[in-house]
């Protein structure tokens, strides 16, 4: 049974040249920023529907609050 390390102490093994030159860190294509949803098809979509819907609820309660008290 062999229980040295295969690399350097610790485990941790060297890091490769693309890392060190940035090289094929980007995507090359653009499916990462489809969302999966029906009708929304990009990232910024959900985003600005999200905050559409964040101000609606607080524009609604604030409105309620308003009206009944």
């Amino acid at each position: 049974m062999n229980l040295k390390p295969s690399g350097p102490v610790g485990g941790v093994p060297p890091p490769r040249d693309n890392a060190m030159t940035g090289e094929g860190t980007r995507p090359t294509d653009r499916s990462d920023d489809a969302t999966g949803l029906p009708g929304i098809s990009r990232w910024r979509t959900v985003y600005w529907a999200v905050f559409g819907i964040f101000v609606l609820w607080v524009s609604l309660l604030t409105w309620l609050t308003w009206s009944y008290s």
